[in-house]
């Protein structure tokens, strides 16, 4: 995969169309995938860019059939290029409008933009910056199934998971920690997939082993709102691309083996105004009160499970969040320890304070999940909530989060005030009814283990 990037406008792609073979534009859908459509370079016009391009919204999730005209608009601040099979392609991603040339309120984008807006416009501050972590799979072989008479799943890894690896000299399978060659296979695909990513100006800290058998991680960089929703979802899309050119499959599903580590993705997180941290202070763990009221509202709003809706939006989410696996399911705040839900990292010189949120996963909408936790973390700014108080900094509170896809959309239809100065009420009801309807599929299908444990009840 061949990317780079570049700055240009509607003027100079016109001027200059032999440089491109085509154009796509590249829009999300509800679940946060990816979607697009590429533009012949025939077609390519002045007008293009300011007028867009028209498409089925309901195929994204958003509109019924017969509401669903939208209009993606090139955001060409987000363009780049990529060469492949030939052919160069230039990608943007792009904001949408209602067919009438209003901004649609559901979109992804939208949302985060109108966050950034009530951020600023409560004068706490005036920026929200995200560190997150990508922790994914990687397997030789992929197969499933699902039908009326047969369910399963099998995997193999080079590292030892599957035939023909089983009897391969290998690590334990909880004892992947960073680990390097010639134990981790996997160093070169991690370093093909970092260059790519910083030729996009994505940032990246580091990436090793992770804990699992062929379980990895990429650790970003800090960046705004809108860079940070919009950079995961194409650093997904790029390591899974290049995986599949080397023959092997990604994946950032939250529990795809039975009895192994499960792939998170914690978010590091900070306000700021002026340029200077929010959230440095003399409080709790070196925390501004700021801060800790912040922390205190999106553990509020997990505790209900309205949160959760989003950062951990699928019935595989909660196969991860088990005991025993540093995948914490209680509310609490604390220092260093990697059970917490809210970890202020131990290694953080005096004045660099922030918090990191570890329960999430990359089954979420990352648009709507950072979204939602800004929101959740204003209204714990707003009402002055003290987690001390609330209980959360005593790890045996027994404040346990629901634990299942419908307890925390029970939580979501019940507690979502938070969230509809930014999010329509219409786009919270479609999002129940979306996984609603995936929890229904997964929780009414007979297992292969409820078979091992009931066929001869």
């Amino acid at each position: 995969m061949e990317l780079y990037s570049l700055s240009v406008d509607a003027d100079s792609i016109v001027k200059n169309q032999d440089e491109f073979d085509f154009i796509s534009f590249l829009m999300f859908d509800i679940s946060g995938a990816i979607r697009q459509v590429t533009i012949a370079k025939s077609f390519v016009t002045a007008s293009l860019f300011k007028e867009g391009i028209g498409f089925d919204a309901s195929n994204f999730g958003f509109a019924k059939v017969d509401k669903s005209d939208m209009v993606a608009i090139p955001d060409l601040k987000t363009a780049f290029v990529e060469a492949k099979d030939g052919y160069k392609i230039l990608h943007t991603l792009c904001d949408v409008r209602l067919s009438d040339g209003s901004v649609f309120d559901q979109y992804p984008r939208t949302i985060t933009m109108k966050t950034m807006d009530m951020l600023r416009s409560s004068g706490v501050a005036d920026d929200a910056k995200f560190l997150l972590e990508l922790e994914f799979f990687v397997f030789d072989e992929v197969s499933y199934a699902s039908t009326y008479s047969k369910s399963c799943y099998e995997v193999t890894s080079s590292e030892g998971i599957g035939e023909p690896y089983d009897s391969d000299p290998r690590f334990l399978v909880q004892k992947g920690y960073h680990r390097v060659s010639p134990h981790d296979k996997f160093f070169t695909l991690r370093n093909d997939i970092v260059t790519a990513l910083e030729r996009l100006n994505i940032p990246v800290k580091y990436h090793h082993h992770e804990v699992a058998t062929a379980q990895l991680e990429i650790e970003m960089d800090f960046m705004n709102l809108q860079d940070a929703s919009d950079k995961v979802c194409l650093a997904k899309w790029i390591a899974s691309t290049i995986a599949q050119e080397n023959g092997l499959h990604i994946t950032f599903m939250p529990k795809p083996i039975f009895n192994m580590a499960g792939n998170g993705m914690h978010v590091h997180q900070f306000l700021e105004k002026k340029g200077k941290t929010c959230f440095a202070g003399n409080g709790l763990h070196g925390l501004s009160e700021e801060a800790l009221s912040y922390t205190a509202g999106i553990l509020d709003h997990s505790l209900t499970g309205a949160l959760l809706a989003f950062s951990n939006p699928s019935t595989n989410s909660f196969k991860r969040l088990v005991p025993g696996f540093e995948a914490p399911v209680c509310a609490t705040l604390a220092k260093g320890s990697r059970e917490a839900s809210i970890r202020i990292p131990g290694y953080l010189a005096k004045g660099e304070e922030r918090i990191e949120f570890r329960t999430g996963d990359a089954t979420a909408n990352i648009h709507y999940f950072l979204s939602a936790m800004v929101l959740a973390g204003l209204d714990g700014m707003v009402k002055k909530r003290d987690p001390v108080k609330e209980g959360y900094t005593d790890p045996h509170s027994g404040k346990h989060y629901p634990l299942d896809l419908n307890a925390v959309l029970d939580g979501l239809e019940k507690d979502n005030e938070f969230l509809l100065k930014v999010f329509p009420k219409t786009l919270i009801e479609l999002w129940v009814k979306l996984k609603r309807s995936e929890a229904g599929y997964v929780y009414r299908a007979p297992t292969p283990q409820e078979y091992e444990l009931y066929f001869n009840c």
